[in-house]
C-alpha cells in the first residue's frame, strides 16, 4: 500500500519510516514543500487538514501527524502551538518552556500525536491519537530528536527523549502509539 507522507519534515518522515519498517505500507516522501494553513483548533483537525490537502494534491492516500507537548502547570499549553509558541529555534522554545516553569513544582507533561490517514478519492479518513506521559527536566539534556525532546522525560525513565536511544523512543513515543492504533484499524478492520 502506497501512502504519501503529508509533511516536508524529513526528521518526522525518517521516524515514521522506521516505525513502518516491516509493514505493508510504502511511505512516500515528496521533498517539495506544500504550505498548508494549520488553522484547526485541535491536533486532530490540523492533522486532517494536512492529510486531505496532500491526498488531493497527489491522488494518493496521505498520512499526516500533528503533535506537540501539553504541560499541566501551564493550563495544557503550548498544545497545538508547540512549534509556533515563539519565533526561533527548538532550542529557543525549550528555553521558553523552562522559563515558564521556573517557579512551578508541577512538571507533569504529555507528548500528544494525532494522526490522520485520508484517502480523498474514496472519501475515507481514519484518525488516531497517542500520548506519552512524563515530566519536564530542569535543563536541556541530549541532542537526539527534535522539538521538546531535550526536556521531556517519559515516565519510567530518568533520561530525556533527547538522551534516549532511537530504538527506545520508537517503542514508547506518542507517534508510535498513535501509529500502532492506526495500523490496527487499517489492517484489522478495513481493506483499503
Amino acid at each position: 500500500m502506497k501512502i504519501v507522507f503529508a509533511s516536508g519534515n524529513e526528521y518526522k518522515y525518517g521516524e515514521f519510516r522506521k516505525l513502518l519498517d516491516g509493514s505493508e505500507i510504502e511511505l512516500v516522501y515528496y521533498p517539495e514543500k506544500m504550505e498548508v494553513e494549520e488553522n484547526g483548533n485541535s491536533f486532530f483537525s490540523n492533522a486532517f487538514i494536512k492529510a486531505k490537502a496532500w491526498s488531493c494534491k497527489t491522488g494518493l492516500p496521505a498520512l499526516a501527524d500533528d503533535s506537540g507537548i501539553v504541560v499541566r502547570a501551564l493550563n495544557w499549553m503550548p498544545g497545538i502551538r508547540s512549534a509556533r509558541i515563539i519565533e526561533g529555534t527548538d532550542y529557543d522554545r525549550n528555553e521558553w518552556l523552562l522559563a515558564e516553569l521556573k517557579d512551578k513544582d508541577d512538571r507533569y507533561a504529555e507528548y500528544v500525536a494525532a494522526l490522520a490517514l485520508c484517502d480523498n478519492e474514496n472519501g475515507l479518513t481514519i484518525e488516531t491519537e497517542g500520548r506519552c506521559s512524563g515530566t519536564i527536566a530542569d535543563n536541556q539534556r541530549g541532542n537526539m530528536g527534535f522539538g521538546y525532546d531535550p526536556l521531556f522525560i517519559p515516565n519510567g525513565y530518568s533520561n530525556t527523549f533527547g538522551e534516549l536511544s532511537t530504538e527506545i523512543k520508537l517503542k514508547i513515543s506518542h507517534r508510535s502509539i498513535a501509529l500502532n492504533r492506526l495500523l490496527y484499524i487499517v489492517f484489522r478492520s478495513f481493506v483499503i
